[in-house]
């Protein structure tokens, strides 16, 4: 599998990606009829870019159908930010095998990974109509990232390179380049990112709520009228374009916000200026609104199972599947299995930071880390909790992953408690109480309380398991559960010895992605959650990384990050991963949980078999929902 950067020139590379070269039939759709009829909207000829982005339908899916109603079922209000998710419409985005290309852009160049060269498509326009060009480019960068009212912090981190911000040249209306001194692989991935970094935002919608296009007076009067207390309040109020809550802010996705919250229904309707089309000239999105009904994300499994949602996956579990495939017939829809591509479903992290000296020292023993990992019993985790569907894995890169070897996941991966109990006898780990415990250097028995957020009776009953064969080592763990926010200050704090979380976000990575989750990076990573915070603060709180292996770490993500090509960001890729597999930082269980994707039996060109997850496939972003379509039952 090859990325961008692969494809690319050493000094400039260009892509071009399903650009019109020859004169299109476009359609209209039936929807749009009346109000074109009325003049309230142009054809569709005036609506699409001059060079729309043709989508070219892969595997078994085929061309579609104008019509019909998406119902989806989310947990809460916020939950409609996932229509920007969904939506995956970017300036560069994710295909089906992860390599980068131009979506909402026409092409783009790179240069050294530090210069990039943006190309928008002309004729393209925001959601109202109002033309997209590189005039919102100019107004996010200079009227927003760098306003010390409204980004008093300056832009976002993947904006800096060593604290460098870019030079920003807006060439021509459709032309802008970003520039630093040196590489900045970030930059690309977060375009695409399923919560996206956006660079521009629509000038002639949000210029009415910012103090340097109107005067004091009027701004004064504006923000009394919006029950504001400052401009900036009333500028960033109305500027969320991932959140999906303001029904004026123009956008760019396929479907735009109708329904003003508070809602208990939110409806999204098909976005007129939409800039994709398929191959047979229809303008994208086939279905004409998607409505959003809010419940209790505990009742989101038997509201599915009850046929009220056409596309569900967010809150349904593997322990949902059975539940769900007995209603199937009854309800007219299809449960598939696609996979999470999490690096492990389950993860045990022992607190390389923990205040406890002994235990801090003893921890940091790679033999001791070791051993209990050989001392997990996969196997039979995966017959008794997962029916023997996943795989046994370390947590690292799963099966898939270009990057993968099996090396990663099977390292010290396997079950053996006969090597498991020689290495904590080669520490000195000898002594044992009258309960069979080994004693650490102070005398105290081995006993490891293990922090855990409380939110899954699959990982209770996982913890279950693995307590019996840690038993066998002579070692006891306790489960302490608490509320999330605890949790995770008991852990920063040093307090907590061991916690169980998720195990790494994007299983799935290309060279070109950030191997940042791989290295003392942040906080919130809870094997070494002051080392994150010292690289986060760049020193001013934390701790620096004092083993080997951990500066080794850090050292080769500087590299990765200076690095100008994809052939010398795949070498230390795989560095970094043999040294985080050897040293077995946290301990991964299973990988490759299916999860449930219900999916009406009107609707199609839903993929029988997918990847699931945030990044890099935006759940079910990458599989581009605007070219599902129903069938004439359902539209």
């Amino acid at each position: 599998m090859k990325s961008l950067a692969v494809r690319c020139a050493v000094f400039i590379c260009c892509i071009y990606l399903a650009s019109v070269s020859e004169a299109r039939t476009l359609f209209e759709q039936p929807m749009f009829q009346h109000s074109i009829t009325a003049g309230d909207l142009p054809p569709i000829t005036e609506r699409v870019p001059e060079q729309p982005h043709v989508v070219t339908l892969i595997d078994e899916r085929k061309p579609g159908k104008y019509g019909g109603e998406l119902r989806l079922l989310m947990g809460k209000a916020k939950d409609t930010k996932l229509l920007t998710v969904y939506g995956y419409a970017r300036l560069v985005g994710y295909d089906e095998q992860f390599n980068l290309a131009p979506d909402l852009l026409e092409s783009f160049a790179v240069q050294d990974s530090r210069i990039f060269t943006f190309k928008l498509r002309k004729g393209h326009k925001w959601s109202d109509g109002h033309p997209f060009t590189t005039e919102d480019f100019a107004y996010y960068w200079n009227d927003i990232a760098t306003n010390e009212i409204l980004k008093p912090y300056g832009p976002p981190k993947t904006l800096l390179v060593d604290g460098e911000r870019p030079q920003v040249d807006i060439i021509d209306e459709v032309t802008v380049r970003y520039s630093w001194s040196k590489p900045n692989p970030y930059f690309l991935p977060a375009l695409a990112g399923a919560s996206p970094l956006f660079i521009y935002s629509p000038k002639h919608y949000l210029k009415q709520f910012h103090a340097d296009y109107m005067d004091a007076q009027a701004m004064e009067k504006h923000v009394a009228e919006n029950k504001g207390k400052s401009w900036k309040k009333l500028h960033l109020k109305h500027n969320k374009p991932y959140k999906q809550n303001n029904v004026d802010l123009p956008m760019l996705q396929p479907w735009v916000l109708k329904t003003a919250p508070p809602a208990e229904r939110f409806i999204f309707e098909r976005n007129p200026f939409y800039h994709r089309i398929d191959e047979n000239g229809r303008q994208l999105p086939y279905i004409d609104r998607v409505f959003v009904n809010i419940t209790s994300s505990s009742l989101v499994p038997a509201k599915t199972g009850a046929g009220e949602s056409d596309l569900q996956a967010r809150y349904l579990r593997l322990d949902n599947y059975t539940f769900l495939k007995q209603s199937e017939e009854r309800n007219g829809y299809n449960v598939r299995l696609w996979k999470k591509n999490t690096g492990s479903q389950i993860a045990l992290f022992p607190n390389l930071n923990s205040s406890d000296e002994v235990w801090r020292e003893l921890v940091r023993d790679t033999r001791f880390r070791r051993a209990l990992s050989l001392a997990v019993n996969r196997h039979e985790v995966n017959q008794v909790i997962y029916y023997g569907l996943v795989t046994e894995s370390a947590n690292t890169v799963v099966p898939g992953c270009p990057l993968y070897k099996p090396e990663y996941q099977y390292a010290w991966a396997n079950f053996d408690l006969q090597s498991a109990n020689a290495l904590l006898d080669q520490i000195g780990l000898t002594e044992r109480n009258e309960q069979g415990l080994r004693l650490m250097r102070d005398g105290r028995p081995l006993e490891i309380t293990l922090q855990s957020a409380g939110e899954s009776t699959e990982e209770t009953d996982v913890l279950e398991l693995v307590h019996d064969s840690w038993l066998q080592l002579g070692i006891k763990l306790y489960t302490r559960p608490s509320q999330r926010e605890v949790f995770r200050n008991r852990i920063f704090s040093g307090e907590a010895m061991m916690s169980v979380f998720f195990g790494i976000d994007n299983g799935m990575p290309t060279a070109d992605m950030s191997p940042a989750s791989f290295v003392p990076n942040s906080q919130e990573q809870l094997q070494w959650p002051k080392w994150g915070q010292y690289y986060e603060t760049n020193g001013e709180v934390g701790e620096e990384p004092d083993i080997a292996a951990a500066k080794k770490l850090v050292a080769l993500n500087v590299d990765w990050e200076q690095a100008k090509s994809t052939n010398e960001r795949e070498r230390i890729w795989h560095d970094i991963l043999s040294i985080y597999s050897s040293e077995v930082f946290n301990i991964g269980i299973v990988c490759g949980v299916p999860q449930p994707v219900v999916v009406s039996k009107h609707l199609n060109n839903v993929p029988v078999e997918g990847i699931f997850g945030w990044e890099p496939t935006a759940q079910f972003g990458v599989y581009k929902p605007d070219t599902f379509w129903f069938s004439d039952a359902r539209r």
